[in-house]
Protein backbone atom coordinates (compact mmCIF):
# COMPACT_ATOMS: atom_id res chain seq x y z
CA UNK A 1 0.00 0.00 0.00
CA UNK A 2 1.41 3.39 -0.94
CA UNK A 3 0.97 6.61 0.97
CA UNK A 4 -1.78 8.80 -0.46
CA UNK A 5 -1.79 12.52 0.15
CA UNK A 6 -5.29 13.98 0.61
CA UNK A 7 -5.95 16.31 -2.30
CA UNK A 8 -7.06 19.90 -1.96
CA UNK A 9 -10.51 20.85 -3.15
CA UNK A 10 -10.41 22.48 -6.61
CA UNK A 11 -13.05 25.01 -5.63
CA UNK A 12 -13.37 27.21 -2.58
CA UNK A 13 -14.87 24.92 0.09
CA UNK A 14 -17.14 26.06 2.88
CA UNK A 15 -17.26 25.02 6.50
CA UNK A 16 -19.16 21.80 5.74
CA UNK A 17 -16.64 20.76 3.08
CA UNK A 18 -13.78 21.38 5.52
CA UNK A 19 -15.59 19.31 8.14
CA UNK A 20 -15.83 16.43 5.66
CA UNK A 21 -12.07 16.54 5.14
CA UNK A 22 -11.28 16.78 8.84
CA UNK A 23 -13.68 14.06 10.01
CA UNK A 24 -11.92 10.99 8.49
CA UNK A 25 -8.73 11.91 10.34
CA UNK A 26 -10.44 13.11 13.51
CA UNK A 27 -12.69 10.19 14.44
CA UNK A 28 -9.94 7.55 14.78
CA UNK A 29 -7.92 10.00 16.91
CA UNK A 30 -11.01 10.67 19.04
CA UNK A 31 -11.65 6.98 19.69
CA UNK A 32 -7.97 6.29 20.32
CA UNK A 33 -7.61 9.18 22.74
CA UNK A 34 -10.81 8.19 24.53
CA UNK A 35 -9.24 4.75 24.98
CA UNK A 36 -6.14 6.41 26.45
CA UNK A 37 -8.22 8.59 28.73
CA UNK A 38 -10.21 5.54 29.74
CA UNK A 39 -7.03 4.36 31.48
CA UNK A 40 -7.36 7.16 34.02
CA UNK A 41 -11.15 6.88 34.07
CA UNK A 42 -10.91 3.18 34.91
CA UNK A 43 -8.33 4.01 37.58
CA UNK A 44 -10.54 6.72 39.06
CA UNK A 45 -13.75 4.66 39.09
CA UNK A 46 -12.12 1.55 40.55
CA UNK A 47 -10.05 3.36 43.16
CA UNK A 48 -13.03 5.54 44.14
CA UNK A 49 -14.77 2.30 45.09
CA UNK A 50 -11.70 1.03 46.93
CA UNK A 51 -11.00 3.92 49.33
CA UNK A 52 -10.95 7.73 49.54
CA UNK A 53 -7.33 7.54 50.74
CA UNK A 54 -6.25 5.71 47.60
CA UNK A 55 -8.26 8.10 45.44
CA UNK A 56 -6.35 11.02 46.95
CA UNK A 57 -3.08 9.18 46.26
CA UNK A 58 -4.19 8.54 42.69
CA UNK A 59 -4.97 12.24 42.20
CA UNK A 60 -1.54 13.33 43.45
CA UNK A 61 0.40 10.53 41.73
CA UNK A 62 -1.52 11.04 38.50
CA UNK A 63 -0.73 14.76 38.64
CA UNK A 64 3.00 13.99 38.99
CA UNK A 65 3.02 11.48 36.13
CA UNK A 66 1.00 13.70 33.81
CA UNK A 67 3.28 16.66 34.57
CA UNK A 68 6.28 14.59 33.50
CA UNK A 69 4.79 12.60 30.64
CA UNK A 70 2.78 15.29 28.88
CA UNK A 71 5.64 17.80 28.73
CA UNK A 72 7.99 15.20 27.24
CA UNK A 73 5.21 13.96 24.98
CA UNK A 74 4.91 17.46 23.52
CA UNK A 75 8.61 17.44 22.61
CA UNK A 76 8.38 14.04 20.91
CA UNK A 77 5.23 15.04 19.01
CA UNK A 78 7.25 17.61 17.07
CA UNK A 79 7.70 14.69 14.68
CA UNK A 80 4.11 15.31 13.52
CA UNK A 81 4.35 18.75 11.86
CA UNK A 82 7.82 18.02 10.48
CA UNK A 83 6.97 14.60 9.04
CA UNK A 84 3.61 15.95 7.84
CA UNK A 85 5.24 18.68 5.75
CA UNK A 86 7.73 16.16 4.32
CA UNK A 87 4.86 13.80 3.53
CA UNK A 88 3.00 16.61 1.79
CA UNK A 89 6.12 17.34 -0.27
CA UNK A 90 6.33 13.59 -1.17
CA UNK A 91 9.72 13.22 0.56
CA UNK A 92 8.82 9.87 2.07
CA UNK A 93 12.25 8.48 3.12
CA UNK A 94 13.04 11.80 4.81
CA UNK A 95 9.71 11.61 6.65
CA UNK A 96 10.58 8.10 7.83
CA UNK A 97 13.91 9.26 9.18
CA UNK A 98 12.09 11.75 11.38
CA UNK A 99 10.48 8.81 13.20
CA UNK A 100 13.92 7.30 13.90
CA UNK A 101 15.12 10.59 15.37
CA UNK A 102 11.94 10.97 17.43
CA UNK A 103 12.58 7.53 18.93
CA UNK A 104 16.08 8.58 20.01
CA UNK A 105 14.60 11.71 21.54
CA UNK A 106 11.99 9.66 23.40
CA UNK A 107 14.69 7.41 24.88
CA UNK A 108 16.72 10.38 26.11
CA UNK A 109 13.71 12.05 27.70
CA UNK A 110 12.65 8.77 29.32
CA UNK A 111 15.90 8.62 31.29
CA UNK A 112 15.19 12.03 32.81
CA UNK A 113 11.54 11.28 33.48
CA UNK A 114 12.18 7.99 35.23
CA UNK A 115 14.47 9.70 37.75
CA UNK A 116 11.75 12.23 38.57
CA UNK A 117 9.14 9.50 39.05
CA UNK A 118 11.37 7.40 41.28
CA UNK A 119 12.23 10.37 43.52
CA UNK A 120 8.95 12.34 43.84
CA UNK A 121 9.69 14.02 47.18
CA UNK A 122 9.47 17.63 45.84
CA UNK A 123 5.92 16.96 44.60
CA UNK A 124 4.96 15.29 47.87
CA UNK A 125 6.27 18.29 49.80
CA UNK A 126 4.29 20.61 47.54
CA UNK A 127 1.08 18.68 48.11
CA UNK A 128 1.74 18.22 51.85
CA UNK A 129 0.37 14.70 51.52
CA UNK A 130 -0.37 12.70 54.63
CA UNK A 131 2.19 9.91 55.28
CA UNK A 132 -0.32 7.19 54.37
CA UNK A 133 -1.16 8.91 51.09
CA UNK A 134 2.51 9.65 50.31
CA UNK A 135 3.45 5.98 50.67
CA UNK A 136 0.82 4.98 48.11
CA UNK A 137 1.91 7.79 45.76
CA UNK A 138 5.48 6.45 45.82
CA UNK A 139 4.35 2.94 44.97
CA UNK A 140 2.15 4.20 42.14
CA UNK A 141 4.93 6.33 40.60
CA UNK A 142 7.56 3.59 40.94
CA UNK A 143 5.42 1.38 38.72
CA UNK A 144 4.84 4.18 36.22
CA UNK A 145 8.61 4.71 35.92
CA UNK A 146 8.59 1.43 33.97
CA UNK A 147 5.66 2.62 31.84
CA UNK A 148 7.16 5.98 30.82
CA UNK A 149 9.77 4.81 28.25
CA UNK A 150 7.21 2.62 26.48
CA UNK A 151 4.65 5.45 26.48
CA UNK A 152 7.08 7.99 24.99
CA UNK A 153 8.33 5.59 22.31
CA UNK A 154 4.73 4.86 21.35
CA UNK A 155 4.10 8.63 21.23
CA UNK A 156 6.68 8.90 18.43
CA UNK A 157 4.89 6.11 16.55
CA UNK A 158 1.56 7.87 17.09
CA UNK A 159 2.82 11.28 15.95
CA UNK A 160 4.29 9.84 12.76
CA UNK A 161 1.16 7.90 11.84
CA UNK A 162 -1.01 10.96 12.39
CA UNK A 163 1.32 12.96 10.13
CA UNK A 164 0.92 10.48 7.25
CA UNK A 165 -2.88 10.25 7.61
CA UNK A 166 -2.87 6.79 9.17
CA UNK A 167 -4.47 7.22 12.59
CA UNK A 168 -6.57 4.03 12.45
CA UNK A 169 -3.67 1.70 13.28
CA UNK A 170 -2.88 3.81 16.34
CA UNK A 171 -6.53 3.68 17.35
CA UNK A 172 -6.57 -0.12 17.06
CA UNK A 173 -3.49 -0.48 19.28
CA UNK A 174 -4.91 1.92 21.87
CA UNK A 175 -8.20 0.02 22.00
CA UNK A 176 -6.32 -3.25 22.40
CA UNK A 177 -4.34 -1.75 25.28
CA UNK A 178 -7.55 -0.69 27.00
CA UNK A 179 -8.99 -4.20 26.72
CA UNK A 180 -5.90 -5.52 28.48
CA UNK A 181 -5.96 -2.75 31.09
CA UNK A 182 -9.47 -3.49 32.37
CA UNK A 183 -8.95 -7.00 33.82
CA UNK A 184 -5.41 -6.25 34.99
CA UNK A 185 -6.58 -3.17 36.82
CA UNK A 186 -9.43 -4.96 38.57
CA UNK A 187 -7.16 -7.80 39.62
CA UNK A 188 -4.43 -5.55 41.01
CA UNK A 189 -6.64 -2.90 42.65
CA UNK A 190 -9.11 -5.22 44.40
CA UNK A 191 -7.02 -8.39 44.59
CA UNK A 192 -7.69 -11.77 43.02
CA UNK A 193 -7.75 -15.35 44.26
CA UNK A 194 -7.88 -18.50 42.14
CA UNK A 195 -7.18 -21.65 44.10
CA UNK A 196 -3.77 -21.29 45.68
CA UNK A 197 -2.92 -18.33 43.44
CA UNK A 198 -3.53 -15.02 45.17
CA UNK A 199 -2.89 -11.43 44.11
CA UNK A 200 -3.21 -9.05 47.09
CA UNK A 201 -5.29 -5.88 46.78
CA UNK A 202 -3.00 -2.92 46.10
CA UNK A 203 -5.35 0.00 45.55
CA UNK A 204 -3.79 2.95 43.70
CA UNK A 205 -0.32 1.35 43.24
CA UNK A 206 -2.00 -1.55 41.44
CA UNK A 207 -3.17 0.90 38.76
CA UNK A 208 0.45 1.83 38.08
CA UNK A 209 1.54 -1.80 37.76
CA UNK A 210 -1.30 -2.53 35.33
CA UNK A 211 -0.40 0.51 33.21
CA UNK A 212 3.27 -0.51 33.03
CA UNK A 213 2.38 -3.99 31.77
CA UNK A 214 -0.08 -2.64 29.20
CA UNK A 215 2.30 0.04 27.87
CA UNK A 216 4.98 -2.61 27.27
CA UNK A 217 2.54 -4.75 25.32
CA UNK A 218 1.32 -1.78 23.27
CA UNK A 219 4.87 -0.83 22.27
CA UNK A 220 5.65 -4.42 21.25
CA UNK A 221 2.54 -4.46 19.05
CA UNK A 222 3.59 -1.16 17.41
CA UNK A 223 7.04 -2.60 16.63
CA UNK A 224 5.45 -5.66 14.99
CA UNK A 225 3.23 -3.41 12.85
CA UNK A 226 6.23 -1.35 11.69
CA UNK A 227 8.15 -4.51 10.77
CA UNK A 228 5.36 -6.36 8.94
CA UNK A 229 3.00 -3.81 7.38
CA UNK A 230 4.15 -3.06 3.79
CA UNK A 231 2.80 0.50 4.10
CA UNK A 232 5.95 1.53 5.99
CA UNK A 233 8.39 0.17 3.39
CA UNK A 234 8.25 3.37 1.30
CA UNK A 235 9.41 5.33 4.37
CA UNK A 236 12.41 3.06 4.93
CA UNK A 237 11.03 1.89 8.28
CA UNK A 238 11.18 -1.89 7.87
CA UNK A 239 14.83 -2.26 8.73
CA UNK A 240 15.53 -4.03 12.01
CA UNK A 241 18.03 -1.36 13.01
CA UNK A 242 17.25 2.07 14.36
CA UNK A 243 18.87 4.80 12.27
CA UNK A 244 21.81 6.55 13.91
CA UNK A 245 21.15 9.85 15.68
CA UNK A 246 21.32 12.76 13.22
CA UNK A 247 22.35 16.04 14.77
CA UNK A 248 20.51 18.38 12.38
CA UNK A 249 17.28 16.37 12.58
CA UNK A 250 17.41 16.18 16.37
CA UNK A 251 18.02 19.91 16.61
CA UNK A 252 15.07 20.51 14.29
CA UNK A 253 12.85 18.37 16.51
CA UNK A 254 14.08 20.17 19.61
CA UNK A 255 13.61 23.67 18.14
CA UNK A 256 9.95 22.94 17.57
CA UNK A 257 9.46 20.32 20.28
CA UNK A 258 10.85 22.16 23.29
CA UNK A 259 8.43 25.12 23.08
CA UNK A 260 5.66 22.64 22.19
CA UNK A 261 6.49 20.52 25.22
CA UNK A 262 6.76 23.54 27.50
CA UNK A 263 3.40 24.85 26.22
CA UNK A 264 1.68 21.54 26.79
CA UNK A 265 3.46 21.17 30.12
CA UNK A 266 2.27 24.59 31.25
CA UNK A 267 -1.27 23.80 30.16
CA UNK A 268 -1.30 20.50 32.02
CA UNK A 269 0.52 21.71 35.13
CA UNK A 270 -2.12 24.40 35.42
CA UNK A 271 -4.34 21.43 36.27
CA UNK A 272 -1.92 19.13 38.06
CA UNK A 273 -0.63 21.80 40.42
CA UNK A 274 -4.25 22.50 41.29
CA UNK A 275 -4.37 18.92 42.60
CA UNK A 276 -1.26 19.51 44.71
CA UNK A 277 -2.65 22.67 46.26
CA UNK A 278 -6.20 21.36 46.67
CA UNK A 279 -4.80 18.29 48.43
CA UNK A 280 -3.84 20.63 51.28
CA UNK A 281 -7.55 21.05 51.93
CA UNK A 282 -8.01 17.32 52.66
CA UNK A 283 -8.82 14.01 50.96
CA UNK A 284 -12.46 14.89 50.14
CA UNK A 285 -11.79 18.12 48.17
CA UNK A 286 -9.02 16.47 46.15
CA UNK A 287 -11.23 13.44 45.46
CA UNK A 288 -13.97 15.77 44.14
CA UNK A 289 -11.39 17.60 42.06
CA UNK A 290 -10.12 14.31 40.62
CA UNK A 291 -13.58 13.37 39.37
CA UNK A 292 -14.16 16.84 37.89
CA UNK A 293 -10.79 16.76 36.12
CA UNK A 294 -11.51 13.34 34.69
CA UNK A 295 -14.89 14.46 33.35
CA UNK A 296 -13.60 17.57 31.61
CA UNK A 297 -10.68 15.51 30.31
CA UNK A 298 -13.15 13.19 28.57
CA UNK A 299 -14.77 16.22 26.95
CA UNK A 300 -11.36 17.52 25.86
CA UNK A 301 -10.84 14.50 23.60
CA UNK A 302 -13.14 15.97 20.96
CA UNK A 303 -11.25 19.25 20.38
CA UNK A 304 -7.98 17.33 20.69
CA UNK A 305 -9.03 14.97 17.89
CA UNK A 306 -10.16 17.88 15.71
CA UNK A 307 -6.91 19.71 16.42
CA UNK A 308 -4.80 16.69 15.43
CA UNK A 309 -6.74 16.25 12.18
CA UNK A 310 -6.71 19.96 11.33
CA UNK A 311 -2.98 20.38 11.98
CA UNK A 312 -2.22 17.26 9.93
CA UNK A 313 -4.08 18.60 6.91
CA UNK A 314 -2.54 22.06 7.33
CA UNK A 315 1.00 20.64 7.53
CA UNK A 316 0.42 18.44 4.50
CA UNK A 317 -0.95 21.32 2.43
CA UNK A 318 2.01 23.50 3.45
CA UNK A 319 4.35 20.74 2.29
CA UNK A 320 2.42 20.51 -0.99
CA UNK A 321 2.85 24.32 -1.36
CA UNK A 322 -0.91 24.91 -1.29
CA UNK A 323 -0.88 27.73 1.24
CA UNK A 324 -4.38 28.97 0.42
CA UNK A 325 -5.92 25.62 1.29
CA UNK A 326 -3.75 25.39 4.41
CA UNK A 327 -5.10 28.73 5.65
CA UNK A 328 -8.68 27.78 4.89
CA UNK A 329 -8.63 24.41 6.64
CA UNK A 330 -6.86 25.89 9.67
CA UNK A 331 -9.45 28.61 10.24
CA UNK A 332 -12.40 26.33 9.55
CA UNK A 333 -11.03 23.77 12.00
CA UNK A 334 -11.04 26.38 14.77
CA UNK A 335 -14.63 27.36 14.00
CA UNK A 336 -15.84 23.75 13.95
CA UNK A 337 -14.11 22.97 17.24
CA UNK A 338 -15.63 25.93 19.09
CA UNK A 339 -19.15 25.17 17.82
CA UNK A 340 -18.98 21.52 18.92
CA UNK A 341 -17.46 22.51 22.28
CA UNK A 342 -20.34 24.89 22.99
CA UNK A 343 -22.87 22.11 22.37
CA UNK A 344 -20.93 19.60 24.49
CA UNK A 345 -20.34 22.03 27.34
CA UNK A 346 -24.00 22.94 27.61
CA UNK A 347 -25.09 19.29 27.56
CA UNK A 348 -22.65 18.18 30.25
CA UNK A 349 -23.60 21.13 32.45
CA UNK A 350 -27.27 20.12 32.33
CA UNK A 351 -26.48 16.46 33.03
CA UNK A 352 -23.74 17.03 35.62
CA UNK A 353 -25.55 15.45 38.58
CA UNK A 354 -26.23 12.18 36.75
CA UNK A 355 -22.68 12.06 35.44
CA UNK A 356 -21.21 12.45 38.92
CA UNK A 357 -23.34 9.58 40.22
CA UNK A 358 -21.78 7.39 37.52
CA UNK A 359 -18.40 7.93 39.21
CA UNK A 360 -19.35 7.41 42.84
CA UNK A 361 -22.31 7.08 45.19
CA UNK A 362 -20.46 8.84 48.00
CA UNK A 363 -22.61 11.91 48.70
CA UNK A 364 -19.71 13.78 50.31
CA UNK A 365 -17.48 13.42 47.24
CA UNK A 366 -20.37 14.33 44.92
CA UNK A 367 -21.03 17.47 46.97
CA UNK A 368 -17.35 18.41 46.64
CA UNK A 369 -17.34 17.90 42.85
CA UNK A 370 -20.72 19.42 41.96
CA UNK A 371 -19.85 23.14 42.29
CA UNK A 372 -16.66 22.62 40.28
CA UNK A 373 -18.69 21.59 37.23
CA UNK A 374 -20.54 24.90 37.22
CA UNK A 375 -17.55 26.25 35.26
CA UNK A 376 -17.61 23.48 32.66
CA UNK A 377 -19.22 25.25 29.70
CA UNK A 378 -16.95 28.30 29.55
CA UNK A 379 -13.96 26.14 30.44
CA UNK A 380 -14.58 23.67 27.61
CA UNK A 381 -15.18 26.32 24.92
CA UNK A 382 -11.98 28.13 25.89
CA UNK A 383 -10.10 24.83 25.98
CA UNK A 384 -11.29 23.95 22.47
CA UNK A 385 -10.30 27.36 21.07
CA UNK A 386 -6.79 27.34 22.53
CA UNK A 387 -6.18 23.72 21.46
CA UNK A 388 -7.28 24.17 17.84
CA UNK A 389 -5.34 27.43 17.51
CA UNK A 390 -2.16 26.03 19.09
CA UNK A 391 -2.13 22.87 16.95
CA UNK A 392 -2.68 24.84 13.75
CA UNK A 393 0.18 27.17 14.65
CA UNK A 394 2.43 24.13 15.21
CA UNK A 395 1.64 22.99 11.67
CA UNK A 396 3.31 26.26 10.59
CA UNK A 397 6.16 25.37 13.02
CA UNK A 398 5.24 28.29 15.28
CA UNK A 399 5.47 27.44 18.97
CA UNK A 400 7.36 30.19 20.81
CA UNK A 401 4.65 32.89 20.87
CA UNK A 402 2.03 30.36 22.06
CA UNK A 403 4.43 29.44 24.86
CA UNK A 404 4.53 33.08 26.04
CA UNK A 405 0.72 33.27 25.94
CA UNK A 406 0.45 30.06 27.97
CA UNK A 407 2.85 31.31 30.64
CA UNK A 408 0.93 34.54 31.15
CA UNK A 409 -2.58 33.11 30.92
CA UNK A 410 -2.40 29.68 32.51
CA UNK A 411 0.37 30.07 35.06
CA UNK A 412 -0.13 33.78 35.75
CA UNK A 413 -3.91 34.16 35.73
CA UNK A 414 -4.97 30.54 36.18
CA UNK A 415 -2.57 29.04 38.71
CA UNK A 416 -1.34 32.20 40.44
CA UNK A 417 -4.77 33.76 40.55
CA UNK A 418 -6.29 30.46 41.64
CA UNK A 419 -3.94 30.18 44.61
CA UNK A 420 -4.74 33.74 45.68
CA UNK A 421 -8.49 33.20 45.39
CA UNK A 422 -8.62 29.66 46.80
CA UNK A 423 -6.60 30.42 49.90
CA UNK A 424 -7.82 34.03 50.13
CA UNK A 425 -4.26 35.40 50.23
CA UNK A 426 -5.43 38.81 49.03
CA UNK A 427 -8.29 39.12 51.50
CA UNK A 428 -10.61 39.86 48.56
CA UNK A 429 -11.86 36.38 47.60
CA UNK A 430 -15.63 35.92 47.58
CA UNK A 431 -16.53 33.34 50.21
CA UNK A 432 -18.23 31.12 47.63
CA UNK A 433 -15.07 30.89 45.53
CA UNK A 434 -12.62 29.88 48.21
CA UNK A 435 -11.04 26.42 48.20
CA UNK A 436 -11.34 24.22 45.12
CA UNK A 437 -13.93 26.51 43.51
CA UNK A 438 -11.45 29.38 43.64
CA UNK A 439 -8.93 27.39 41.65
CA UNK A 440 -11.49 26.38 39.04
CA UNK A 441 -12.79 29.92 38.57
CA UNK A 442 -9.29 31.31 38.01
CA UNK A 443 -8.31 28.37 35.79
CA UNK A 444 -11.35 29.06 33.60
CA UNK A 445 -10.37 32.73 33.36
CA UNK A 446 -6.78 31.83 32.43
CA UNK A 447 -7.87 29.34 29.81
CA UNK A 448 -10.28 31.87 28.32
CA UNK A 449 -7.44 34.38 28.04
CA UNK A 450 -5.25 31.72 26.36
CA UNK A 451 -8.04 30.85 23.92
CA UNK A 452 -8.58 34.47 22.93
CA UNK A 453 -4.85 35.18 22.66
CA UNK A 454 -4.00 32.12 20.57
CA UNK A 455 -7.03 32.51 18.29
CA UNK A 456 -6.16 36.16 17.69
CA UNK A 457 -2.53 35.31 16.98
CA UNK A 458 -3.57 32.53 14.57
CA UNK A 459 -5.80 34.98 12.70
CA UNK A 460 -2.85 37.37 12.42
CA UNK A 461 -0.56 34.60 11.11
CA UNK A 462 -3.13 33.50 8.52
CA UNK A 463 -3.57 37.08 7.33
CA UNK A 464 0.21 37.46 7.05
CA UNK A 465 0.34 34.28 4.96
CA UNK A 466 -2.43 35.64 2.75
CA UNK A 467 -0.62 38.97 2.26
CA UNK A 468 2.60 37.22 1.24
CA UNK A 469 0.72 35.11 -1.29
CA UNK A 470 -0.74 38.17 -3.06
CA UNK A 471 1.10 39.26 -6.23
Amino acid sequence: MSATLPAAHPTRPGLVDSARRIAPLAWPVLIGQLAVLAFSTVDTVMVARYSALDLAALAIGGAVYISVFVGFMGVVLAVGPIAGQLFGARKLPEAGQQLHQALWLALALSAIGCVVLLFPQPFLALSRAQPEVAAKVRGYLAALAFALPCALLFTAFRGFNTAVSRPKIVMALQLGALLLKLPLNAMLVFGFTLGDFRVPAQGAPGCGVATAIVMGGQLLAAWIVLRRDPFYRQFGLQTARLGAPHRASLLGLLRLGVPMGLSIGIEVTGFTFMAFFISRLGATPVAGHQIAVNLVSVMFMMPLALANATSTLVAQRIGADDLRDARRIGWHGLQIGVLIAAAMGGSVYLLRESLLHAYTHDAVIIAAAMPLLAWVMLFHIADAAQTLAAFTLRAYRIATVPLIIYVAAIWGVGLGGGYAVAFNTTGMSPAGLQGAQGFWSACTAGLTLAGLGLSGFLLWVLRQQHSRALP
